[in-house]
């Protein structure tokens, strides 16, 4: 069953020279999750925070912190960014040679686990993996940078993957598996993207847009 609409606005668009007055703003704006965007420049043409960063934030809110390794390899790292106070740590299904051990190993650590599909990773990436993580997140732009257009192909992925959960948690009270999509995702697209199935947005450019945060999350909210 899909969930409420939840907004993790991506702090990859605040201003990285005061980020934790930032992430305290988007706090106080309503987001539902601070999205972190770790990039290595390898696995992904882009360098941004390691675990300091995201310990050095934790204090600023008491939102839970999504964040989202886009490194590979990726269990080396798994540890630090626990340790830092991640409170769900995704991973790509590229980025390991194991994937079902990493999300076993995220998960001993106390953490939510999550797998990162990019635009060309199919859905078989996740066949035998759904009955053991708490996310699934869409990929809707290539990973990198941020300020991409939406490819509109992901929305057929979407689709499949919120029937593919339905079907796992109808019988299964309490059971629930975040169906997160990141990536050029606004004011014009978002109505689609939820009612394809996501129930969590990741939004960078649109929710600092103007710097009216409140606003702008409120608006992405009721899209659907």
């Amino acid at each position: 069953m899909q969930q409420p609409t939840r907004i993790a606005p991506s702090i990859l668009s605040a201003d990285f020279a005061k980020l934790g007055e930032e992430v305290r703003a988007l706090d106080a704006a309503g987001a539902d999750y601070i999205h972190i965007d770790v990039m290595d420049g390898h696995f992904v043409p882009n360098l941004t925070i390691g675990p300091d960063v995201v310990k050095a934030l934790r204090p600023h809110t008491g939102k839970p912190l999504d964040v989202h390794l886009m490194i590979s390899p990726v269990d080396p790292y798994l540890d630090a960014f626990a340790a830092a106070g991640a409170d769900i740590i995704t991973v790509h299904a590229e980025a390991g040679p194991h994937t079902h051990r990493t999300l076993q190993y995220i998960k001993s650590l106390g953490k939510k686990a999550g797998v990162s599909l990019n635009p060309g990773t199919p859905l078989s990436a996740v066949d035998y993996l759904l009955d053991d993580i708490d996310l699934v997140l869409v990929m809707s732009v290539n990973p990198g940078f941020g300020g991409q257009s939406f490819i509109t192909s992901q929305l057929d992925k979407i689709c499949e993957l919120r029937r593919r959960i339905d079907a796992l948690c109808k019988d299964v009270p309490g059971r629930t598996i975040d169906l997160q999509v990141d990536g050029g995702v606004n004011f014009d697209n978002a109505a689609q993207v939820i009612n394809a199935g996501a129930d969590v947005l990741v939004a960078g450019t649109a929710t600092f847009a103007n710097g009216a945060y409140a606003d702008n999350i409120m608006r992405l909210k009721n899209a659907g």
